[in-house]
């Protein structure tokens, strides 16, 4: 399980300095959250494409992305515009869809994909390590950059944990169905994960603790702001400014 899978690469969005990444994305995320209607979510999805095409990010590996993220969202597609109150489109029996259900639940999707690609482009980029680098620069609290580190560093190994634990399941034969022995086969399956889980990070713990952790990463080498930086951010907050004065203000 690669997590780090757009951060290799050699563009302007991989060069750029992550504090300048955090303080740009934040404010641009939040705008887009709180936009009403669908014309300002479009234009943040179409820069948000913007921003992606510059990244020279793997398209296929993009989709996948986006693919999960919108399974999601086709459910609210199934229940918001029956749910939402507004002029009638068409009936289903006793449901009625609105024409402001379909506009509203647009929206979420525009605004969706809007941060979803524009995360993926401006952080995924980044390695982790650069990223826990930028929050402790940014005053974040160090318990929750240990948690951020720790988090996104070692949920691949609980992936290969399970990949292990299912392999062995499949090397036995066994096949999932409807029946209580696949129940009590998963149930194995999980607590097996948990004490496992637990078990490698008592090992991890104490592998850190013979190499002198106490609580705070020390880092030997710093971020340098350059100008690329400081004109991305100058453009990333004009962008943000405009957005929230013609569809928030």
């Amino acid at each position: 399980m690669h997590l780090e899978e757009f951060a290799e690469g050699n563009s302007f969005f991989h060069r750029l300095d992550p504090r300048v990444k955090f303080i740009t994305i934040m404010p641009y995320i939040f705008v887009i959250a709180i936009m009403q209607g669908t014309k300002g979510p479009l234009l943040a999805l179409i820069i948000s494409l913007l921003i992606v095409a510059f990244t020279r990010i793997s398209v296929k590996k993009l989709i996948g992305r986006l693919i999960v993220v919108n399974t999601f969202i086709f459910i609210l597609w199934i229940f918001l515009p029956f749910s939402y109150p507004g002029d009638a489109v068409f009936h289903i029996g006793p449901l009625e869809a609105t024409h402001e259900g379909f506009l509203y639940v647009l929206s979420i999707t525009l605004k969706a994909n809007a941060i979803v690609l524009a995360t993926i482009a401006i952080l995924g980029t980044s390695e982790v390590f650069s990223l826990a680098h930028a929050l402790v620069h940014l005053k974040v609290p160090d318990k929750l950059v240990h948690l951020f580190f720790f988090f996104y560093r070692y949920i691949s190994v609980l992936h290969e944990e399970y990949e292990r634990l299912e392999n062995a399941m499949a090397i036995r034969a066994f096949k999932a169905k409807t029946n209580m022995h696949t129940y009590r086969t998963y149930a194995y399956l999980v607590g097996m994960l948990i004490i496992r889980s637990y078990d490698r990070s008592q090992r991890i713990y104490k592998a850190m603790l013979c190499r002198g952790f106490k609580g705070k990463f020390r880092v030997m080498s710093h971020f340098e702001l350059k100008r690329g930086d400081v004109v991305f951010g100058l453009l990333m907050t004009l962008i943000t400014s405009v957005m929230g004065l013609l569809f928030i203000l």
